[in-house]
């Protein structure tokens, strides 16, 4: 019997009870009482055997999502390769409706459109997951209707809604990583991601050094002991609060040379720091801050 549901008979207290899922019943197998005799059965009615069957008997369509510009509720006059089946007074109607309905669209309709696309294939090239996608698409819808898009690039805004999602779910990404995939400028992404989320209203905790630990590591094709030895080292640090004011890329790419160095599988500070989009002289500054020398 499910977890949520009553424990107890409310007649003898007793806890042995049954649950009918063809009759909807729940009754106490010590004194019979029916205790529920209205369940509500929220479990499909049909059996599929494949997704064309199961399409075909569904009676819903596909969830609300942010990436379309309609939030997927939209429809659309006849699809071009349905309209050609049609005579050709219904056919030149049907295109006439369909460029209509093109028209009369909104402007911020007209904006989504073109910014949804260009967020897939930004999210696409930085292989994001679908959690990120959306939200980096209700942010940036949030940010159009607030009229904040005015005055600023569509691509720009775009680059730092998802910049804002990605710190939202934890998912390492970094400006620069950004930047080569929108073609847009890191300063001016960040200026974006800056104002949108503080007139959205929208709280950002710091990200964690850690949390790119494993991409960098990756990268460098580096050993599981070499990760966990950097993750300790930027504990310590972090208790420590060496790490405060610092940026997290520069601390983790530090923790990692360091821990690479310890385990003998060296790395150059030119490919760590080409990893990790940050300058040698940063990797320097930063493990002589966590208290290491060069070997």
């Amino acid at each position: 019997m499910p977890k949520d549901m009553v424990k107890k008979c409310p007649e003898c207290q007793g806890i042995n009870l049954s649950w009918n899922r063809e009759k909807g019943e729940i009754s106490c197998k010590d004194c019979g009482l029916v205790i529920e005799d209205k369940m509500i059965d929220f479990t499909q009615e049909w059996r599929e055997f494949d997704s064309e069957d199961g399409e075909n008997r569904r009676r819903t369509g596909a969830p609300m999502t942010y990436t379309q510009f309609d939030q997927g509720l939209g429809t659309e006059v006849g699809q071009k390769g349905d309209l050609f089946k049609l005579g050709d007074k219904d056919r030149n109607k049907f295109f006439r409706l369909r460029k209509w309905q093109y028209r009369i669209s909104t402007a911020i309709e007209r904006n989504l459109k073109l910014a949804l696309a260009e967020l897939k294939r930004v999210s696409s090239y930085l292989k994001l997951p679908r959690s990120v996608e959306e939200e980096a698409a209700r942010i940036y819808t949030l940010a159009v209707q607030r009229g904040l898009v005015r005055g600023r690039s569509m691509e720009s805004v775009v680059a730092g809604a998802l910049y804002a999602a990605c710190r939202r779910h934890d998912v390492p990404r970094t400006l620069d990583e950004l930047s080569e995939a929108s073609g847009i400028e890191k300063k001016e992404i960040g200026r974006t991601y800056r104002f949108v989320t503080r007139e959205l209203g929208i709280t950002i905790l710091p990200s964690n050094p850690a949390d790119y630990i494993a991409r960098f590591a990756s990268a460098l094709k580096l050993s599981a002991e070499t990760q966990s030895k950097s993750v300790e080292i930027l504990e310590r640090a972090q208790k420590s609060e060496l790490t405060s004011g610092r940026g997290p890329t520069g601390i983790a790419a530090a923790a990692l040379y360091v821990a690479a160095l310890m385990h003998g599988e060296k790395r150059t500070q030119r490919e760590v720091a080409d990893v990790a989009g940050v300058t040698e002289v940063t990797i320097r500054n930063r493990y002589k801050e966590l208290g290491y020398s060069e070997r």
